[in-house]
């Protein structure tokens, strides 16, 4: 026969009717799971991530909530967020930059990333990914909104959140100017990779620090994303020089789609002639010395070499004393009487496109 016997068991009474008491289960603690990374995306080493990907990281177990967080290095801005009680997303307020080499850390030891049942990480985890390079055409819209390509873009649509601001906008370029040189004109293509894009980016370049090696890597996408983000726009007139090798030989200057400033020139002789085609001017000097090789083997080296813009290899625009201009007398460089060559430095900045023909 059974009868209550209270909390916590109840009483057996047998035939003699001697009564003992038995007690009730005891729960089973919850097994200790060590706290450990199952997966990561992207995945260590991997290559060519999306700008706009999403980072997570998979734990074993549950994290405390006041569990330290992963970092990314170099640093993007955001948050992380828990997608379940073990997996964590970081929820990006911008684009990875393109072309960069992103470093996720997941902290481990006794300050690391802690569990719900107190367990840490071993020691940090290492996740390093490259991000892809990001679109040609991306990269001239930024640079056309920015001034420093000699046509505009109008967007039709606009982002609709941070992380689209590497995806190409839809929109038209038109030039910025009427009346463009034809042989400027012809060098623009939207959407491919061309000179008038990499003349702009060494401008770019120029103007912000960076290495003026007219390359669209990642330095220079993290400042023309924060440039686009300021409105931060090219302060200088946009110039483009075209020497003609026709007789008598001249320089034509022109900034922001005008004349600017036209004088003679010496192009180089027969035996050491100024290459035609179409360059971008990657080093100036006020003054420098210039030497080489003659067509006849001698040597020369000449000292103090006025207003120098090298556009092509060792062919510059620069002053240099003759007793008369308009034909050619050079071994290769471009060269204009002292006074005019000074007028002409100051607009040829690094970036300026020039043409020969």
């Amino acid at each position: 026969m059974l009868a209550g016997a209270g909390t916590g068991g109840y009483v057996l009474y047998r035939a003699d009717h001697e009564a003992t008491v038995q007690p009730a289960a005891v729960a089973k603690p919850a097994p200790i799971v060590p706290l450990s990374i199952v997966s990561t995306t992207p995945a260590a080493n991997a290559s060519n991530v999306q700008a706009g990907s999403a980072i997570t990281v998979q734990l074993s177990t549950a994290l405390a909530p006041d569990s330290p967080m992963p970092t990314l290095s170099p640093g993007v801005p955001g948050a992380w967020a828990p997608l379940s009680p073990t997996e964590l997303e970081f929820i990006a307020a911008g684009p990875f930059v393109p072309g960069v080499a992103e470093t996720l850390t997941i902290p481990g030891g006794p300050q690391g990333m802690r569990s719900a049942q107190g367990q840490t990480l071993a020691q940090n985890a290492t996740v390093p990914f490259t991000v892809e390079q990001g679109s040609t055409l991306r990269l001239q819209q930024l640079l056309a909104e920015l001034g420093y390509l000699p046509v505009t873009f109008n967007p039709t649509t606009q982002p609709t959140s941070p992380i689209q601001e590497l995806e190409p906008q839809q929109g038209s370029f038109a030039w910025r100017w009427p009346n463009q040189p034809t042989q400027l004109v012809s060098l623009w293509t939207p959407g491919t990779w061309n000179i008038i894009t990499k003349s702009a980016v060494m401008a770019f370049e120029d103007q912000h620090g960076l290495k003026t090696d007219g390359q669209a890597g990642a330095a220079v996408w993290a400042d023309l994303l924060q440039a686009a983000a300021a409105g931060q726009a090219d302060p200088h007139a946009y110039p483009f020089v075209l020497v003609s090798e026709s007789l008598p030989q001249t320089v034509t200057v022109y900034q922001n789609g005008a004349l600017a400033y036209h004088t003679l020139a010496n192009t180089g002789v027969a035996a050491a002639p100024t290459q035609q085609g179409t360059f971008t001017v990657y080093l100036r000097y006020l003054s420098t010395t210039m030497s080489g090789t003659n067509p006849d083997g001698t040597k020369y080296s000449d000292p103090n070499i006025p207003w120098v813009s090298y556009f092509n290899g060792s062919d510059a625009l620069h002053g240099f004393d003759r007793s008369s201009y308009g034909w050619p007398q050079s071994v290769g460089c471009v060269e204009m009487p002292p006074a005019n060559a000074q007028v002409v430095y100051p607009m040829t900045p690094i970036g300026t496109i020039v043409t020969v023909q």
